[in-house]
């Protein structure tokens, strides 16, 4: 008997024990715990030390961190039929605990499903070379519309971003081809542009060479001219001092002297084969001064 007050004793404090346990809950900074009490909620609490009424009161955590989930590789169609291959990542966090854990039950695997659908809707409302090239549009479409359905559920969806976009393998092969069309259109452009620079570049160059050619031939021909020019100043100066020295010499020559000179000059004229002499008026003149003179 006093054994098996003893297992009914030892049994009332472990379940004491057990009770006093799950009414004490440590909560943490980031998450918050929305008690039901006899299944009326009562709101959330938290963060720090929680107590529960054991049994009546049962709670429910929600994290408040940001947090990232996984679309796989979903096949939709574009609006002009053509099938590609997406997956994404969506980011969302818990605005208000309470709601989220009222207004849905599985959040995560009705967020999937609502995701998948609402890309598809995307996407089909897009043709294939938008899909290709209008990520950051397609995300920002993504993550307007899951916001819409998540925030009546708490939940805010903060980023959307596509990860990979597979498109049909002609397609992919139509795409290679324009791809090598452009890179070999570029390599063309360049290679004219080059050859049009370095056109450019040799006719400055000869243009600038004739030009200093030019200018060096003008340069010359001036400094010639100049030359010549001082030249002639200085043989005309030369000339004018001559006669200068001439005239101030003449001027010391006597008459007799000059009559001399004519005689020197008629000897010169007779010792000449020319048969005819002519001589001037002047020449009487001298004679009969120098007769005179003899006299």
């Amino acid at each position: 008997m006093l054994e098996t007050s003893l297992c009914l004793v030892g049994a009332v404090v472990v379940i004491a024990i057990a009770l006093l346990a799950s009414a004490i809950r440590i909560v943490p900074e980031y998450q918050r715990l929305v008690v039901f009490r006899l299944g009326r909620c009562v709101g959330e609490k938290g963060p720090g030390l929680v107590f529960l009424i054991p049994v009546v009161d049962r709670g429910t955590k929600v994290d408040l961190r940001e947090q990232v989930r996984e679309i796989p590789h979903q096949t939709s169609i574009t609006k002009d039929n053509a099938p590609i291959s997406v997956d994404f990542l969506w980011y969302y966090k818990v605005l208000n605990p309470t709601e989220s854990v009222l207004q849905v039950g599985r959040f995560e695997a009705a967020a999937q499903g609502m995701a998948t659908t609402t890309l598809r809707a995307v996407i089909g409302g897009i043709p294939l070379d938008d899909v290709l090239s209008e990520r950051e549009h397609i995300n920002t479409m993504l993550r307007t519309r899951l916001d819409e359905v998540t925030e009546r559920w708490g939940v805010k969806v903060t980023n959307v971003e596509i990860r990979e976009i597979i498109p049909p393998r002609e397609v992919q092969e139509a795409m290679n081809r324009q791809m090598l069309a452009e890179r070999i259109r570029r390599a063309t452009v360049t290679e004219a542009n080059g050859t049009k620079e370095a056109a450019i570049t040799v006719a400055e160059g000869e243009k600038q060479s004739a030009i200093l050619k030019a200018e060096g031939l003008k340069q010359a021909t001036i400094l010639e001219a100049e030359g010549t020019r001082q030249a002639q100043v200085l043989e005309a100066e030369g000339f004018a001092k001559a006669l200068e020295k001439i005239f101030a010499a003449a001027k010391q020559v006597d008459h007799k002297t000059m009559t001399l000179q004519y005689f020197e000059t008629l000897k010169a004229m007779g010792e000449g084969q020319a048969t005819k002499y002519i001589f001037p008026m002047e020449f009487t003149s001298l004679i009969e001064s120098f007769v005179k003179g003899q006299k």
